[in-house]
């Protein structure tokens, strides 16, 4: 599962009718969004009252990882630092075994989230905060307004091999 396997959706309050839900609870109906880009693969989505942050990266540039064959070397650091973020409710873990998506600074950054939702395998070696999700499958998380956010895992795989 990668980032671009995410997908959000978001219901409303049980016992009203569908166009209700649609129309007035949704989640995603919320009058802004909000992205703030904070480099590679990470943003801060702000909707609905609800802080959710992607794959956290936050070494500084010239930082390097050993990578098997190759070692990475990021050229640039983050547009804002974990302590400018603050906290957020979310984090959407696409996986943690790479330091592209999940740096040291990024996993420190982790426990500013209530929840991080990442796959099976990483939920367990993160452990406390995280929730696993294998394909197709969804989670539901209660808003602080009363509302549903879903997050329903959609495999996806990107290159290039290796």
């Amino acid at each position: 599962m990668s980032f671009d396997g995410f997908c959000m959706h978001a219901l409303g309050h049980s016992g009203e009718s569908q166009d209700e839900k649609t129309e007035s609870k949704s989640i995603m109906n919320a009058p802004s969004v909000r992205v703030t880009y904070i480099g590679g693969p990470t943003c801060l989505l702000e909707f609905g009252g609800v802080r959710l942050l992607t794959d956290p990266t936050f070494d500084p540039g010239g930082s390097e990882y050993d990578s098997g064959p190759v070692t990475l070397r990021k050229l640039a650091g983050p547009a804002v630092s974990p302590k400018e973020l603050g906290s957020f409710d979310y984090v959407l873990l696409s996986h943690d075994h790479h330091s592209d998506n999940l740096d040291q600074a990024g996993r420190k950054a982790l426990a500013n989230a209530t929840t991080v939702v990442t796959t099976n395998e990483g939920a367990q070696r993160l452990g406390a905060n995280s929730v696993g999700v294998t394909d197709w499958q969804s989670v539901d998380f209660r808003t602080s307004d009363g509302r549903t956010l879903r997050i329903v895992a959609t495999p996806a795989r990107h290159g290039p091999e290796g």
